[in-house]
């Protein structure tokens, strides 16, 4: 077992009803990891982050996020050290940018109004856009800008992990290239903890230190880019990476 993982997953199986989505499941992930995690469709991706934060309980096992098990925790306090990114991310269109991003340090800092702002402001420089979006709505936002708004929210509490789920899937290839560029330079930057669903094999080896190949609820290889690429450890994932 490493030590330092910040989040672990302990012969966890996931079950809804007679369909089995994760099978004995183990996993380790050290602070400061970039994983990216690819698969089939059904192959318990999705199923695997959302466990992560609490939204899904495992069937069997136990799940541990800084030594503790999230079972025991408090959910709600849970989610807000956890940021979570999904594709085409729902922000509050009755909201600017700038209460947007500041809406769960205001939970947090409710007394400390000039520490939300000074948040904001850095957050929405972390993300590479201008301090003027922060007076804009999300109906005058790009795609690609509101899925960076995404990212600062998620970001907006500090957390020490970042899920993300597909998060750029829905813009277009130039878009979704800058995003990766900048998603790749807020890990570089922070040093948070990021788990990274993708459906392409590309993108998975661009921003992974890591790579998690799974199918059918199982882990079919777990390793470095460059293993992934030259060593793949079986024919799911030599016909994956050929795809590339």
């Amino acid at each position: 077992m490493r030590t330092d993982a910040i989040i672990r997953f302990d012969h966890v199986s996931k079950s809804y009803g007679e369909n089995l989505v994760l099978a004995d499941f183990n996993l380790s992930i050290n602070k400061g990891e970039f994983v990216t995690v690819i698969g089939s469709s059904g192959s318990g991706k999705t199923t695997m982050l959302k466990m992560i934060n609490g939204l899904l309980t495992p069937t069997l096992g136990t799940i541990y996020v800084d030594g503790k098990d999230i079972a025991r925790e408090n959910q709600t306090l849970l989610r807000r050290n956890i940021g979570y990114v999904i594709q085409g991310i729902g922000l509050f269109p009755h909201m600017n940018v700038r209460k947007n991003i500041a809406y769960v340090p205001e939970l947090l800092n409710r007394r400390d109004k000039k520490r939300t702002a000074r948040a904001v402001e850095r957050l929405i420089e972390v993300v590479g856009l201008e301090r003027e979006m922060l007076e804009r709505y999300p109906a005058e936002l790009s795609g690609g800008q509101r899925q960076r708004i995404g990212i600062a929210r998620a970001l907006a509490a500090n957390p020490e992990i970042l899920l993300m789920d597909e998060p750029f899937g829905a813009v277009d290839e130039i878009t979704r290239k800058m995003l990766q560029n900048e998603i790749a330079r807020i890990h570089q930057t922070l040093g948070v903890t990021i788990v990274f669903i993708t459906h392409d094999i590309k993108e998975a080896l661009k921003l992974g230190t890591r790579i998690l190949v799974m199918n059918k609820g199982k882990v079919e290889q777990d390793g470095t880019p460059e293993e992934i690429t030259l060593s793949p450890a079986t024919a799911f994932v030599k016909e994956l990476v050929q795809i590339n």
